[in-house]
């Protein structure tokens, strides 16, 4: 299950995928597919796949014979990227929770999670199982973003969203942000059977059209703009206009230049 306060239905998923892809995702993705081994016949698990960014360059690194499982809890998001990759060969799609994977033990090689880990309330399990599905030796590949404070951009958006709230303002932005401590990462890891684990600080340099453009994907690509249109705080184009303002006071416009701070964590599965 994914933290209730996540829900990317409606909208979110296209402006998800449009406004914030290009900008904070797309870095990531390329980094984190070319770490992964592409062997002929190679079996691979992406978890929490969202809109397909990072299946898309897994499928064009790995070998036609290999196989792509690419899985996430949210129906829709699936559905975009089913539809926005419908033209790419030898991805088989499936919705799964990450705390039960449907598939038998022993049966990748390589499991994938960009940015996603933060949104499992069992983290543990998730990474239980992560390790249950992979063979011994096995690979795992996860990327989980640094602090709010040293991912500005965000900060920005959920200081100036939740201005506009009396009392008790959206708390998504909490949520992305809330597992960079490395430390425990590791322990976590280790605890659920992974071996090797080694955490490498990742920073990019992301870029997006104009300040409004991002500020769209700040606001409505995640549950903050359905939060907005439930309470009535405000128009969300005005609150949109407001992060914009805010965001390109801080990084500049047209175009936006953003800093972008991670972590991409590598560990083999231990033998049982």
């Amino acid at each position: 299950m994914t933290d209730p306060n996540a829900h990317f239905t409606g909208s979110i998923p296209e402006n998800y995928d449009r406004h914030l892809g290009p900008v904070l995702f797309e870095p990531y993705a390329r980094d984190l597919a070319r770490r992964v081994p592409a062997a002929d016949g190679t079996r691979v698990l992406e978890v929490a796949c969202g809109t397909g960014i990072v299946t898309r360059h897994l499928r064009e690194r790995l070998p036609a014979g290999a196989r792509l499982v690419a899985t996430d809890l949210n129906q829709p998001m699936i559905d975009h990227a089913r539809r926005k990759l419908q033209g790419v060969p030898g991805i088989d799609w499936q919705q799964a929770d990450a705390c039960a994977l449907p598939f038998p033990d022993k049966s990748f090689d390589t499991v994938v999670c960009q940015f996603g880990l933060m949104f499992v309330p069992d983290k543990p399990q998730a990474l239980r199982e992560a390790r249950r599905v992979l063979a011994d030796s096995g690979t795992l590949l996860l990327s989980v973003w640094d602090s709010l404070e040293r991912n500005t951009f965000a900060k920005v958006a959920h200081e100036r969203i939740g201005s506009f709230f009396a009392s008790d303002p959206p708390t998504f932005y909490q949520v992305p942000f809330s597992l960079h401590r490395t430390d425990a990462l590791k322990e976590m890891a280790g605890g659920a059977g992974f071996t090797d684990v080694r955490i490498d600080a990742v920073s990019f340099q992301g870029e997006s059209p104009s300040a409004r453009e991002l500020a769209t994907g700040l606001v409505e690509g995640n549950p903050s703009g359905t939060m907005i249109r439930e309470r009535k705080v405000a128009p969300v184009a005005e609150i949109i206009e407001a992060v914009a303002l805010a965001v390109a006071k801080q990084f500049g416009d047209r175009p936006v230049r953003i800093p972008l701070h991670a972590f991409v964590l590598t560990a083999r599965a231990g033998a049982r």
